[in-house]
């Protein structure tokens, strides 16, 4: 979560299958459907509490959505979500990093469906003045957009309804971490952090913000990261439902990321508003999805400070669903090889090859879908002709990855160029990675390549076991 006073929110520290959609509504949510996505978001801002997702617009899939039906007093559904609990990830900086003075529970006293169709994570103090709240994040850690598509995450949220004196403290929040934070935590900001609506005190204001680079200072001026906010339009943040919404843009000319809140855009990061490097650090991976509501910490401190004597406890936020959506990107179909050069710094997809040994294609789950190459095991390669690497050089190579090997088998994915004898120029080793769809963007150093050459990527085990499954790879400066 961000920190505009400068006090980090996760310093080096320290997550879906679709729900049924009630059937009262189908009508609307054809009708929402055929509208334009904006149209839909800002339509969707008037809806009753229990109002179900919208259909995604044309040109966009729907690759997650929790519509949070269930009975009432029942936890979240552990298949799509995590709990988080304690006071910080194992191994991790207390207090989540951020100073926040309660305790995470899974308890349904913080954490719970009201029977209604939303979820309510709600603060409390006990007898002795101790805070617990709630924390969950998504399973799935592979939100990214497709190459050459977009991504957006959205949520429809009402905030906790308490203003004034009886909300210091509060910080409720709906945002995303890259996934190698995860088993990590000691790696932001560097891999980055997209905070799509944070709030403070119960003031009727939106922050959006993006971590990234080094701490403190850095390209990303950190800790305070680079941040918009807004005022909640019509009814306040805390007294109606808005959708908050983040977009991830590949589409076309420089990447970039729009925050949004009832389908207006109020502040856009660019990639080059920073260097290449910090951008894919901070891209070049997928992200897990978070909601809490914090009690104290550096932001509200900022604002007031923490909670108090006259802090009221037991206000929930309340949050109609959340949904993910792609748009554009590789479709399903294998991507053929190019007629001209290939942009090494642009997603090459994997099962694009001129030439193979030992490769198959199959279908992917990973966000966009397409498809990826596997079977992948000692001796196997693929090559990929004319990548154009221009005369900057080429330090980092990045492959997006996912593996099923049983426990002891791993081996290496190797970048040589122009000739299969010829000596790799980088490489990094893989092992399981949870499964053959469970996909993570690995990053490994590169001697300097400059000008065109003909890719091979190779496949070398100390086992005859098929290792791992490729998706796309690209290379950085």
């Amino acid at each position: 979560m961000s920190e505009p006073s400068g006090i980090p929110a996760h310093p080096p520290v320290a997550r879906s299958a679709p729900r049924r959609r009630r059937s009262a509504r189908r009508a609307l949510v054809a009708v929402l459907g055929t509208l334009g996505l904006a149209a839909a978001l800002a339509t969707a801002a008037t809806l009753p509490a229990d109002a179900s997702a919208p259909a995604p617009p044309a040109g966009w899939t729907q690759v997650f959505l929790d519509d949070f039906d269930g009975a009432a007093g029942s936890g979240v559904d552990t298949s799509a979500w995590q709990y988080d609990t304690g006071t910080s990830y194992p191994g991790g900086a207390a207090g989540w990093g951020t100073g926040e003075v309660e305790t995470m529970t899974s308890s349904t006293a913080n954490v719970a469906l009201d029977g209604k169709g939303d979820l309510l994570i709600t603060p409390r103090r006990d007898a002795s003045g101790h805070w617990t709240s709630g924390r969950i994040e998504t399973t799935r850690t592979d939100f990214e957009p497709p190459a050459g598509g977009r991504l957006r995450v959205q949520a429809r949220i009402q905030l906790p309804d308490v203003t004034g004196a009886a909300a210091k403290g509060y910080w409720p929040a709906f945002w995303a971490l890259g996934s190698p934070f995860r088993g990590n935590y000691w790696n932001w900001p560097g891999v980055g952090e997209l905070d799509i609506m944070e709030n403070v005190q119960g003031l009727n204001t939106d922050w959006a913000t993006m971590h990234c680079g080094t701490s403190p200072g850095g390209p990303c001026n950190e800790t305070t990261g680079i941040g918009g906010s807004t005022p909640c339009p019509g009814a306040t943040c805390q007294a109606g439902f808005h959708t908050y919404a983040m977009e991830w843009d590949r589409s076309a000319g420089s990447e970039q990321i729009r925050f949004s809140v009832d389908g207006t855009v109020f502040h856009t990061v660019r990639a080059d508003q920073v260097d290449a490097t910090t951008w894919a650090n901070a891209t070049r991976h997928g992200y897990f999805v978070i909601l809490d509501v914090a009690m104290g910490g550096g932001f509200p401190g900022a604002f007031g400070g923490g909670p108090d004597g006259g802090t009221e406890p037991g206000h929930p936020m309340t949050v109609d669903y959340v949904q993910v959506l792609t748009s554009g990107g590789g479709g399903g179909g294998t991507t053929p090889p190019p007629t001209g050069h290939r942009d090494a710094y642009s997603p090459v997809q994997a099962e694009s090859y001129d030439s193979q040994s030992g490769v198959s294609t199959e279908a992917a789950t990973d966000s966009g879908g397409g498809q990826d190459i596997g079977s992948l095991a000692n001796g196997d390669w693929a090559l990929y002709q004319g990548v154009d690497f221009g005369s900057a050089g080429a330090r980092q190579f990045y492959a997006r990855v996912a593996s099923g090997a049983a426990n002891g088998v791993s081996g290496l994915v190797e970048v040589r160029l122009d000739s299969r004898g010829n000596a790799p120029v980088g490489s990094f080793a893989v092992g399981s990675t949870g499964g053959w769809q469970s996909w993570r963007t690995v990053p490994a150093n590169i001697g300097a390549v400059t000008g065109t050459h003909d890719v091979y990527l190779t496949f070398t085990s100390g086992q005859p076991a098929d290792f791992v499954n490729v998706n796309w790879f690209d290379f950085g400066h």
